[in-house]
């Protein structure tokens, strides 16, 4: 065979060679899927409402004596600006037999109100935020001693994290840190005013519309 005859052979098997690899590598490709779509982004903004339950202690341990159950509802608005979330939220607890103690006694908390700020950061359908605000609580008389009539305000401290799921719905644990103070009591022995305290872990469920 000729050179020539042997160079053109060459070229023909480099050339049949480098088509067998293109042919295997666009058996191998395969195109995206024109009917994929990416899942949007959850929005956080808008009106809300949703319920909570949970334990408030007047100690940071939650299962500490005098520790009671809560549960209650809430509802809020958040405005979302690209990452960032602030909002406002009202709450309405129900504190069945937490016992806080006071001077020669204990009183038992009932209810409690709190109107808060809110400011986060989101992560897609995770949002962590921080919250403030003031609270309105109602105090029961313990075995002796007499409470404060009416509602006393207070302030509470604390934040969360949220995540959120599909058809609006998204779940929180939070905690609050909840002062009371110049809470007047009364007993046979005389008169007396306590700051008071109350640490609180709750979990809850929201809805958006």
């Amino acid at each position: 065979m000729s050179l020539s005859a042997k160079s053109i052979l060459f070229a023909v098997m480099a050339v049949a060679a480098a088509t067998h690899a293109s042919a295997a590598d666009l058996t191998t490709y395969q195109a995206p899927d024109a009917g994929y779509e990416q899942p949007p982004a959850f929005k956080w903004s808008g009106a809300y409402f949703g319920a909570h339950g949970g334990i408030a202690s007047p100690k940071l341990n939650p299962f500490a004596d005098g520790k009671g159950l809560t549960g209650g509802v809430q509802a809020g608005y958040n405005f979302q600006v690209g990452p960032g979330i602030i909002g406002a939220e009202l709450e309405g607890s129900y504190l069945g037999n937490n016992e806080v103690r006071v001077p020669n006694g204990k009183l038992e908390e009932r209810f409690r109100g709190a109107a808060k700020a809110k400011a986060g950061l989101t992560f897609d359908r995770t949002l962590l935020y921080g919250t403030a605000g003031l609270t309105m609580t109602k105090f029961d008389s313990g075995k002796g001693v007499s409470g404060p009539s009416g509602w006393k305000q207070g302030y509470l401290l604390g934040g969360g994290i949220e995540q959120g799921f599909g058809g609006g719905l998204s779940a929180k644990v939070e905690y609050n840190y909840v002062m009371t103070n110049d809470v007047a009591t009364s007993t046979s022995r005389g008169k007396s005013k306590t700051d008071l305290r109350d640490h609180v872990i709750k979990a809850g469920l929201n809805y958006r519309f």
